[in-house]
């Protein structure tokens, strides 16, 4: 056994065991229940940095299950990957405990919240860690049952209960697709007398020589896992509904790891891709940037802004991850990868994401509990001076989302516009703008939020947060400012650093321009249209313009809704009335009813009565001779 394998093994079970404390003595304990969650984050962030600084990279399994030739294995995969991605979930998670403690500390159900962050936790790290498409799923469910405990978590509120089912409904449609591409690669890997596998380091020797048997559909049925947790098109209709949630879990799971958790998965399965799967995946990653960000225009409340963001800001990723070379199969942390660019620049993107929409989510939950539970932005205004700790970080997540110069945002989506102008002039263009759109929506947050004048009873009431709020907030601040620099990514990612696409010269004063064309023209824009905070200028002097993206917005769920209520709604009474009819009636109560019959019958001839005992027995004597000779 590997040394530090123990130390991966522990960091998995210490949020099980946080959360069965919880759930089996803490349940009527709150402050105990909160500090206990809290403490064992701290140790998985203390872990996750020991074994990225370690160096060492491991990997071990053991069979699970055995039917006949089919088994599955429960096992570990450490690398780069790996490492990068267990930093992000147990630093960025352990923060959010902490802003947690403040946030909810009033909240009659922390124990309850508290043991849903902990059972999160476990179900992330074992995605992280898993090293077969089995294993994954089997947390990948994990993942899906605690995020809807979480968003549930206000299940008086009509809105989150309904809110919850849908993430999981939605969630379910995607994943029934993961379901089938891991059947089918478990079966297509067997071809040429090989034994059936999914486990990933067997994957890339498999492909080391080219795709596998019908490798599109495999891949694109794996992207559709991807599509749900990431919320790309066309399932990204849960996640802006997620926001019922309190924010911390808005910041934990919609924010740096659960719908991160399909970047990290495509990025683990990158020797599955073939061309035609790659331009598919592209191309819903560019739509899906777009379309959210055309969407986030429109929104007044802070977190749906922020929602809204985070679906385009995961739209990037994946456009990053499908413009990645596929002539070449290899493991990421092997040093033939032409396949990396789009890998790198995926988890690149992913890391300082992590870092400043974390940052973000949480000012907004500053911002929330300062203004007395106010989420409508227009309520808002002048918080510089009454949140100033708040106003100072949120400021520097707006800077690094927007690709200011020297923060964290700038390189990593830098990385991607290159990538894309290097691979698709179409998507570059799409990209570019979407990058408009950004500087746009973001700066109008802040403008609204922070500047100006009061312009509600909460607002002139607002209060700086505690201590448990913002010390939270000037650390993401810190990473979302230093997070993207080459000396700290490549400490941290390791390998997977060097597989971001580096620009010329040329390449690089191109991007540079763009960059400095797209904030400034965005942020501009915003500042200068929002000239008053009372409404929404957009509303105002382009109605037309607003009421298509509102109803662009709400287009998907109207779709839903008539399919729902006029097709899904309508087979589901035909096969009911079918049930009813066939099975219900004439099979089932039809045959019982024709041996009940028989047995009425029979009945009636036990009367007690010798005489007609003979005689039944005579005819039936006579019937059988009748039978005997022939009659009948």
């Amino acid at each position: 056994m590997h040394p530090m394998l123990n130390h991966a093994i522990l960091v998995l079970l210490l949020p099980l065991a946080s959360a069965a404390v919880i759930g089996l003595f803490l349940r009527r304990q709150g402050a105990l229940a909160a500090w206990i969650s809290t403490v064992t984050a701290g140790t998985i962030a203390a872990i996750s940095i020991i074994l990225l600084l370690h160096g060492e990279r491991f990997e071990d399994s053991v069979e699970w299950l055995r039917f006949g030739t089919f088994s599955v294995s429960l096992g570990i995969k450490f690398d780069d990957l790996a490492a990068l991605m267990l930093f992000i979930v147990g630093f960025v998670g352990f923060l959010i405990h902490v802003f947690s403690l403040g946030y909810m500390h009033d909240d009659p159900a922390r124990a309850r919240f508290f043991g849903g962050l902990s059972i999160f936790m476990f179900s992330m790290i074992g995605i992280v860690l898993a090293d077969n498409l089995f294993m994954i799923f089997i947390f990948w469910e994990l993942v899906g049952f605690s995020s809807w405990l979480l968003i549930n978590h206000y299940h008086e509120k009509q809105s989150a209960a309904d809110a919850s089912k849908k993430a999981f409904i939605v969630n379910r449609v995607g994943d029934f697709g993961f379901l089938l591409g891991i059947i089918w690669c478990y079966y297509a890997t067997s071809s040429g007398g090989a034994a059936s596998t999914v486990n990933f380091t067997e994957l890339a020797k498999l492909t080391a020589g080219g795709a596998l048997p019908h490798g599109e559909w495999i891949a694109l049925l794996l992207f559709c896992g991807a599509m749900g947790k990431s919320a790309q098109m066309p399932l990204q209709v849960w996640l802006p509904d997620a926001m019922e949630g309190p924010t911390p879990v808005s910041a934990l799971i919609h924010a740096a790891t659960m719908v991160a958790a399909g970047i990290y998965m495509l990025c683990r399965i990158n020797v599955l891709m073939v061309p035609s799967a790659l331009e598919v995946i592209t191309w819903v990653g560019t739509i899906t940037a777009l379309y959210a960000a055309l969407c986030a225009i429109v929104q007044r409340d802070i977190k749906k802004v922020l929602a809204y963001s985070t679906l385009s800001q995961l739209g990037y990723m994946v456009a990053a991850f499908g413009l990645g070379s596929t002539s070449t199969y290899a493991l990421i942390d092997l040093p033939v990868a032409t396949v990396a660019t789009g890998v790198g620049a995926a988890m690149f993107h992913l890391t300082t994401h992590a870092f400043f929409k974390a940052l973000l989510f949480l000012g907004s939950g500053s911002v929330i509990i300062g203004c007395h539970h106010e989420q409508d932005i227009f309520k808002m205004g002048g918080l510089r001076s009454k949140m100033p700790v708040t106003f100072f970080t949120f400021t520097i997540g707006v800077l690094a989302i927007i690709g200011l110069p020297f923060f964290a945002g700038f390189f990593s989506k830098d990385a991607i516009l290159y990538l894309a102008m290097e691979k698709n002039t179409a998507v570059f263009a799409i990209l570019a703008f979407t990058a408009v759109l950004t500087s746009f929506y973001m700066v109008r947050l802040w403008k609204i939020t922070f500047l100006g004048e009061t312009r509600s009873d909460a607002a002139k009431h607002a209060h700086e947060s505690g201590f448990s709020m913002t010390l939270p907030l000037v650390v993401l601040a810190l990473l979302s400012v230093a997070g993207g620099y080459s000396g700290v990514f490549d400490r941290l990612a390791g390998s997977v650093a060097g597989l971001v696409p580096e620009p010329d010269a040329s390449g690089h004063t191109i991007i540079l321009l763009v960059s400095l064309a797209v904030m400034t023209v965005g942020a501009s824009a915003a500042l200068l249209f929002y000239q008053s905070a009372a409404t929404d200028t957009l509303e105002e002097k382009f109605r037309f313009g607003f009421s298509w993206l509102t109803w662009l917005k709400e287009s998907f769920d109207r779709a839903y809704n008539y399919y729902v209520a006029k097709v899904q709604q309508r087979v589901a009474m035909l096969l009911n009335f079918l049930e009813q009819i066939f099975l219900a009636g004439l099979i089932i109560r039809g045959l019982a009813g024709f041996v009940g019959l028989i047995g009425y019958g029979a009945r009636a001839v036990y009367t007690g009565s010798l005489h007609t005992y003979v005689f039944w027995f005579l005819l039936g004597a006579a019937l059988l001779w009748a039978f005997a000779a022939g009659i009948f």
